[in-house]
């Protein structure tokens, strides 16, 4: 049998933050609001399909296109996925399945269709529009925050802001953890003063140099970041991106974000 969309413990965690739905009228109650559960249903069938949301089967139950469109835009602009990745980060803070002694970063391109927001031509691609992923994982490859930026937008201009992205996490007594003692990325992210900055915050760059011989053995390190990215490709509205606007774009995005993690959480753990 087909794995089901949302298992049951996934929904218990994500049912916990959804905003209620707005109470019906008394009088001319109107059309009875979709349950959530089969709206965030639909909305994940998008996400891992990548069909435009007026292909959603209405066999589904899920309701219509437009309904999981409205439902996901005001569950990222309420924070729900944000404050969903921050309790995931604890608990598996709390379990010791975060390894802070290094970290990695990496991106990827995602071919944009239309006049998509945010996208940016991509010089290998003869100026296609594409819009670039980013992430940051840990020493195991447990993604600890993504973004999007421009196809023409530098890797290393982003490598600062991103580290700095990496919110507090909590899990255990004392102060949330935000900074790991390593960080390895490749040439792409190659810039002296950026070394330094890294240094000021204590965390120990180990970058690729620009005009040198391939095999540096920091792919040894890194390969947990271009794992991770592969996994956010895995769902097809990441890996060929319609939406038109950023809002949605970091929707589906952070919603990815967070299955992620569910995902590495009911991994065995020794």
């Amino acid at each position: 049998m087909a794995k089901p969309l949302l298992p049951d413990d996934l929904w218990a965690e994500a049912e916990q933050l959804l905003p209620p739905p707005k109470p019906r009228r008394f009088r001319f109650p109107g059309r009875k609001l979709l349950d959530n559960r089969k709206a965030l249903t639909g909305i994940l069938f998008v996400l891992k399909t990548g069909i435009p949301w007026e292909d959603l089967p209405q066999e589904m139950g899920c309701g219509s296109g437009m309904t999981g469109w409205r439902r996901l835009r005001d569950w990222h602009q309420a924070g729900v996925w944000d404050r969903r990745v921050e309790i995931l980060l604890a608990r598996l803070q709390h379990a010791d399945r975060i390894d802070w002694s290094r970290a990695a970063i990496d991106s990827a391109m995602a071919r944009a269709l239309g006049g998509v927001e945010g996208s940016g031509p991509n010089p290998t691609e003869r100026g296609r529009p594409v819009v670039k992923h980013h992430v940051v994982v840990d020493g195991q490859g447990t993604p600890l925050v993504v973004d999007r930026t421009a196809a023409n937008v530098p890797d290393v201009n982003h490598l600062l802001g991103m580290v700095a992205s990496i919110p507090p996490v909590r899990g255990k007594p004392g102060r949330p953890r935000q900074r790991p003692e390593e960080l390895y990325a490749d040439r792409g992210y190659d810039a002296d003063p950026h070394r330094q900055k890294l240094r000021q915050r204590a965390i120990e760059p180990f970058i690729g140099r620009r005009e040198t011989d391939h095999g540096s053995g920091l792919g040894v390190f890194r390969w947990v970041a271009e794992r991770a990215l592969s996994w956010l490709h895995g769902f097809r509205k990441l890996r060929l991106v319609t939406e038109k606007t950023e809002v949605m774009q970091y929707a589906f995005l952070n919603l990815a974000h967070v299955i992620i993690l569910w995902r590495i959480l009911q991994l065995p753990f020794c």
